[in-house]
């Protein structure tokens, strides 16, 4: 496996609790990075020697906005490019978008701001477009990302990291519990591949404060905290991988088969079984379908 990006979940806290989040990340969730273990991630992100892009995203990382600064700086003056996803909160005005985003200018290469429905009303996304023209200003590329709702059918509503051709939302997380039984099911037995990941040769993982590897939210294929990322990924082995494997075998489906799980006639989408199926097998496999953040289980979920 040849990793190029590493996207690391600097919390899981936010100041919003989205419907659509696939991390379940909210005001009262736990977990958050330090910089001890931010400098360890990028030392094993450098003895890899083949990612190019860090990404700093949550939750959202501009709560903690001292230590991704600091992030930012170190992964930067290492030689990787530098990305942060935010929902733009902290914009109440132009000069004060300015003063967030000052230190980052020169290092930060790709700014996402959430802005759409679920991001709160039309004052946060005065917000959203405010942080959007300061950063253009200071030089700092990016743009925006709207998911698009449930009732949504044009697919082109969902801009940003929804791939082309795709429904603008996908049904895993907290989207799963809240937003799915406002779309048209489709038979479970329809889903049999993987629409969103390449889970033969990711390209780029997530990891989360606890230090989990993530090929999909909620898939772990390791922990870099407990062995190192060199070792997660020569040891991969997707097709051997109890999930990966039936999911490369035939999607969501086939999980639900190769495990003899309960299931109901219909789903949202493929992400919305796999979802499902993922929460059937956690007592199974709590190493892998980890960690409680990741499936809503947290007392702050």
């Amino acid at each position: 496996m040849k990793l190029t990006g590493l996207h690391l979940l600097l919390t899981y806290e936010c100041n919003f609790e989205c419907d659509h989040c696939f991390v379940w990340a909210g005001p009262s969730q736990s977990g958050t990075l330090t910089l001890a273990g931010i400098e360890k991630i990028l030392a094993q992100a450098k003895d890899l020697g083949t990612i190019e892009w860090i990404y700093f995203e949550g939750g959202e990382p501009f709560l903690y906005h001292a230590v991704l600064k600091r992030a930012v700086r170190r992964a930067a003056e290492a030689g990787f490019r530098v990305g942060i996803v935010t929902n733009g909160y902290w914009a109440t005005d132009h000069d004060d978008a300015l003063e967030w985003l000052g230190e980052l200018a020169g290092r930060v290469e790709d700014l996402s701001i959430s802005c759409d429905r679920y991001h709160g009303d039309e004052a946060q996304e005065r917000k959203a477009l405010c942080a959007s023209r300061a950063a253009a200003e200071l030089g700092i590329p990016g743009g925006i990302l709207r998911i698009a709702s449930p009732e949504t059918t044009d697919a082109t509503a969902g801009v940003g990291q929804i791939p082309a051709g795709e429904s603008g939302l996908m049904y895993r997380g907290r989207a799963a519990a809240r937003l799915a039984g406002r779309a048209a099911p489709r038979p479970w037995t329809t889903f049999t591949a993987c629409p969103h990941e390449n889970l033969v040769e990711p390209g780029r993982v997530h990891v989360d404060p606890l230090g989990h590897v993530h090929v999909c939210q909620g898939i772990s294929i390791g922990n870099l905290f407990e062995k190192p990322l060199r070792e997660i990924c020569a040891e991969y082995d997707p097709a051997a991988h109890p999930i990966t494997g039936p999911l490369l075998e035939g999607g969501p489906a086939a999980l639900v088969r190769r495990y003899a799980l309960p299931h109901a006639a219909g789903y949202a989408d493929a992400c919305h079984l796999c979802d499902a199926a993922r929460h059937a097998l956690r007592p199974r496999f709590p190493e892998i379908l980890t960690p409680d953040q990741m499936y809503g289980t947290t007392a702050g979920a």
